[in-house]
Formats: structure tokens, C-alpha cells, sequence
């Protein structure tokens, strides 16, 4: 694996539904590190023309600049950085400081008739939809990701770099990926996704963490070839973080040469 970092001028779907690599790496991270908000306001009192006002947005979070500027590349919107302070997931009494980059997109007033549909500067809603509720993701939160099928891969790339973890461990001398997140259920279908992807990947059981939220493993003894397959050829795409892919990369060097 090389060290370049992808070009920004990458294929894009035109629909942001469709099944296409770009399409899956972004809703990998929407799903791992965002968040989707359908805002319509349904009981504040209508303008005079009966319309009512909507700020559907979304938004996603990356300690990678560079992956955030693909993000906004596949779907535009807005990128602001901050620096942020968090506990790790596995261990509370542990605090990190890092980066932070999020894109936003939507989240603009725009006007919604008496059938939903949009009119003034709303026409193109949110990625073309009129709601939020138009994207794959359900009322309760819940997405969807059969649109994808095709492109488990960079699916499962995104998830890993929005809500996995790569590290080396220097007690077993191998390297470790593990995913994290309070959506259960986010888990359980990515446990499926690993469960089809063409590398032999077992998985440890889905456990609680100690701030609340859930986690899981992919086994040490396969995790190299799982992360390999994970990022092999990702700059046909240029659908990757590249910090990611050398912590990987790293970590590997580490485990080959422990002794």
C-alpha cells in the first residue's frame, strides 16, 4: 500500500442513492459518524402561502481531513474543523484530543406546501429529496444499505473509519480492529456485512462498553487480512482516509516484525 492520498476529483453517482462506490463510502460514514435529521417544523404556524418550514440535514465527523473533503466531494456541503475532547470508548478513564471535521449539508430553511412538497428555495431538498425520510435511513434511525450490495467494501470502509478502531497490541504482538457505536443494531448489520465479505473474518460477541455504547472484534488472527482486503486498490476509488490506512499499515509492520 502506498502512501498518496486520493484525488478529490473522484467519480460521483449522480444520484447519491445509487449503487456506486462514493455512494456506499458515504453513507459507510453517515452511518458510523453522522447523523440525519429530518427538521421539518409541523406545528409552528404557516406562512401565508400554507408552507411550512424544514431544516433536514445532514451531518458527519471525521478526524481526517482529507476524507471529509472526499465526503463534501461526493455530495457538497460544508466542511468547519475543531479540535475535540473525548473518552475512549473502551476505557473512560482515558481522554484523547484530536481533530475534528464536519460536513454539514442541509439544514437551510426552506419552505415545504400543504403536500409535503417543496417550493421557493427548497426544490432540491435534501440530496434531491423532499425529506429525510427519503434517504435510506428509517424513521427510528435504522438504515439501509441494500442499494450497496455491490460495493460491500467501501460500505464497510466507511463504517470502520466512522466508528472503527486499527491499533497495534504490543502484549499479543498483533494488530487489532474493532468497531463502536451506541446504535446496536448499526452493529449487528455490520457484523453481517463482515459475515459476507469475501475474507475469512470471525468475529468476537457484541459486548457492552464502559460508557454505554456497544463494540465488537474482528479476531486478531484475521484482522491482517481483513484490513488488507479492507484497503486494497481504495485509491481506484479514492474513497479512503489515508491517516487510516497507514495507522493499518503501521500496525501491520509492527505485528511482522514482534518477536
Amino acid at each position: 500500500m502506498s502512501e498518496a492520498t486520493p484525488s478529490l476529483e473522484i467519480e460521483v453517482p449522480n444520484d447519491p442513492l445509487a449503487g456506486h462506490p462514493a455512494s456506499a463510502y458515504f453513507w459507510g460514514h453517515v452511518a458510523g459518524s453522522g447523523d440525519v435529521v429530518d427538521g421539518a417544523v409541523r406545528n409552528e404556524v404557516r406562512t401565508a402561502n400554507g408552507a411550512r418550514c424544514s431544516r433536514a440535514r445532514i451531518e458527519v465527523v471525521t478526524n481526517d481531513e482529507t476524507s471529509a473533503q472526499v465526503l463534501a466531494a461526493i455530495t457538497g456541503g460544508d466542511v468547519d474543523h475543531d479540535m475535540s475532547s473525548r473518552d475512549y470508548a473502551h476505557d473512560t478513564s482515558i481522554t484523547r484530543t484530536e481533530d475534528e471535521y464536519t460536513l454539514s449539508i442541509g439544514g437551510d430553511e426552506s419552505e415545504t406546501g400543504e403536500g409535503g412538497e417543496s417550493g421557493g428555495n427548497g426544490d432540491a431538498g435534501l440530496l434531491g429529496r423532499r425529506s429525510a425520510l427519503g434517504l435510506p435511513v428509517d424513521g427510528r434511525g435504522n438504515y439501509r444499505f441494500g442499494a450497496f450490495a455491490n460495493h460491500d467494501r467501501e460500505l464497510l470502509r466507511g463504517l470502520l473509519e466512522g466508528c472503527g478502531t486499527i491499533c497495534f497490541k504490543s502484549k499479543s504482538g498483533t494488530v487489532g480492529i474493532s468497531f463502536v457505536h451506541d446504535d446496536r443494531d448499526l452493529l449487528e448489520l455490520t457484523r453481517e456485512l463482515i459475515a459476507d465479505c469475501p475474507v475469512d473474518a470471525p468475529l468476537g460477541d457484541l459486548s457492552e462498553t464502559s460508557s454505554g455504547g456497544y463494540w465488537f472484534g474482528v479476531d486478531d488472527d484475521a484482522a491482517p487480512a481483513f484490513g488488507t482486503w479492507l484497503y486494497e486498490n481504495c485509491e481506484e476509488t479514492g474513497c479512503f482516509a489515508p491517516s487510516r490506512r497507514r495507522k493499518l499499515e503501521r500496525s501491520l509492520e509492527q505485528a511482522e516484525s514482534y518477536d
